[in-house]
């Protein structure tokens, strides 16, 4: 099993153990934590994750800033892939293409599923869609991977 899904697992067995595997995984990258997000499901190809909407993360309309959301999405997409890759592949990043439908007014839950991704491919597209509590679309991303095999040892 995959160490990310390991590690969430383990975690399911505490008290808050969702909310203890997600800041965990938000100090890997310290900018997750101001969005404060929270996995409430996640498995090989799959997660959702949630985010209060807060006054840290408003804008000057008092609705959630598109950067928060981009950041929900990123922290989603990261998890996934991680849970997902197989172990002889890494990813990075390449960019994010966003497309923001409506005011964010409420809580939201994002959710990735990469049960359709070729890991073999030099570039994956990773879909992460934003709703809010009532289900409806605010956002979606593609964030598209550059996928290579992790080097060898001794090379």
């Amino acid at each position: 099993m995959n160490r990310v899904l390991k590690m969430y697992d383990k975690v399911q067995k505490y008290p808050f153990g969702k909310r203890l595997f997600s800041y965990m995984v938000s100090r890997q990258a310290p900018y997750f934590t101001t969005i404060g997000p929270q996995v409430e499901e996640l498995r090989a190809n799959f997660i959702k994750v949630n985010m209060r909407k807060r006054s840290a993360i408003h804008n000057h309309l008092k609705t959630v800033h598109a950067i928060a959301m981009c950041n929900l999405c990123e922290y989603a997409m990261g998890i996934c892939t991680e849970a997902s890759i197989p172990n002889h592949r890494r990813w990075i990043p390449m960019g994010m293409e966003v497309a923001y439908l409506k005011k964010a007014t409420t809580n939201l839950t994002a959710t990735c599923d990469l049960s359709d991704a070729n890991w073999e491919q030099s570039e994956v597209p990773c879909f992460v869609s934003v709703t809010n509590t009532d289900g409806v679309e605010v956002m979606t991303a593609t964030i598209m991977l550059k996928v290579t095999n992790k080097p060898t040892k001794g090379k």
